[in-house]
């Protein structure tokens, strides 16, 4: 294994500012866009045709991420060049997440990665071949937790399909015999979520303490309709019981902007876990479909995103707005059906993301041992 400075290996070039993307891909937008922290969205062309590794240049938290496609940098982050035909891609992406470039702090008020500081570093570098094969074995964890990721993307679509079919274009199991009344179909109950709740309130001001059992969710917690616990931190006030989040509560950021009016709804199981006062906890009434309730809130996340008041930096969404939502109660029967629909897709989703983490885990223990040469390949 010889000895080499990354500034020998590569070049970091500045990405460029977006006029625009958007959140979702499609068949028109095939361009991944990357961030300091990572994907941020999709475009129709792209910066750079070529696999890429991406490095977080401006941020507290800058990360190292793989494009394995045409992509966008934009201007808060750098994309990779090689400059030696011996180094694999694919393999110096991994050596780089041993890297930690959060403390390449260039010391201005915006923490960032200076190319200076980065080129810097040594890294042993083992023969091409030996490159190969590490990044090989690396990359078989990482295909397997993106099909798990897909999957688990398509379960959670057709969940959210049925529901829009079922209770928002009210094409339900036998719709056509069924009368319309008042606009709605007959024997359906016209209620609002806070008749449908047994508790709506925003969390507390926690204490936050790295030795504490207690754990608080806050926004950043919640994206793209789910709940992770990857930034939520551990807090020492005692919190009333009301407050512990349970399987089935809907959280809701309610305050500023950016976050504002995301919806997800905890289905897990943890102990002494709360949230913080910017997210607001709608629970559903026992007699309340618990994916019911979960799905029809986080249908109208693009609303509530609308509905927040306030100064630019300290808009706030009124729990009174998450309350008065609209809410269809249908019969019990079709209901049921598609609670037993989603506890399933639920179910199959926390296992693949519990796989997942499993996946990761056994990846990083790898990792360091394999670039070290601790584990011949």
């Amino acid at each position: 294994m010889k000895p080499a400075r990354l500034g020998e290996l590569c070049t970091l070039n500045y990405g460029r500012a977006h006029c625009g993307y958007e959140q979702e891909p499609q068949e028109t937008l095939p361009v991944e866009v990357f961030g300091t922290n990572g994907p941020i969205g999709w475009a129709t062309r792209p910066l750079y045709e070529q696999p890429t590794i991406i490095i977080g240049r401006k941020g507290a938290y800058r990360g190292v991420h793989y494009s394995s496609g045409p992509s966008w940098t934009i201007d808060t982050a750098y994309y990779l060049t090689l400059l030696d035909d011996d180094i694999d891609l694919k393999w110096l992406y991994y050596r780089l997440l041993l890297v930690d470039i959060n403390r390449m702090d260039s010391g201005s008020a915006i923490p960032s990665t200076k190319r200076e500081d980065f080129y810097s570093v040594s890294i042993g570098v083992p023969s091409f071949q030996e490159q190969k094969c590490i990044a090989s074995i690396l990359s078989a964890y990482d295909d397997l937790i993106e099909n798990n990721r897909r999957r688990i993307q398509l379960l959670e679509q057709a969940a959210r399909l049925l529901y829009k079919e079922w209770f928002v274009h009210l094409r339900f199991p036998g719709h056509e015999h069924v009368k319309i009344k008042d606009g709605v179909p007959e024997g359906w109950e016209k209620t609002t979520v806070g008749d449908a709740s047994s508790f709506i309130s925003r969390g507390i001001t926690p204490t936050y303490d790295d030795e504490a059992l207690g754990t608080v969710i806050n926004q950043k917690c919640i994206r793209d309709q789910r709940v992770s616990t990857n930034f939520a931190r551990r807090q020492s006030k005692e919190v009333t019981p009301n407050k512990l989040v349970r399987y089935g509560d809907v959280l809701v950021n309610s305050t500023g902007q950016g976050t504002l009016g995301r919806v997800a709804q905890f289905l897990d199981a943890i102990e002494n876990c709360t949230v913080d006062s910017h997210i607001t906890i709608a629970r559903p009434d026992e007699d309340v479909p618990v994916f019911l309730y979960g799905h029809h809130i986080a249908s109208m996340e693009d609303y509530l995103a609308s509905m927040g008041r306030g100064a630019t930096n300290q808009t706030e969404l009124s729990k009174d707005v998450v309350a008065g939502l609209p809410l269809l109660k249908p019969p019990h029967l079709l209901a049921e059906q598609f609670e037993s629909f989603a506890k399933d897709t639920a179910d199959q989703v926390r296992n693949l993301t519990q796989q997942n983490a499993m996946l990761a885990k056994a990846r990083d223990l790898l990792l360091p041992r394999l670039m070290s040469g601790v584990l011949a390949v």
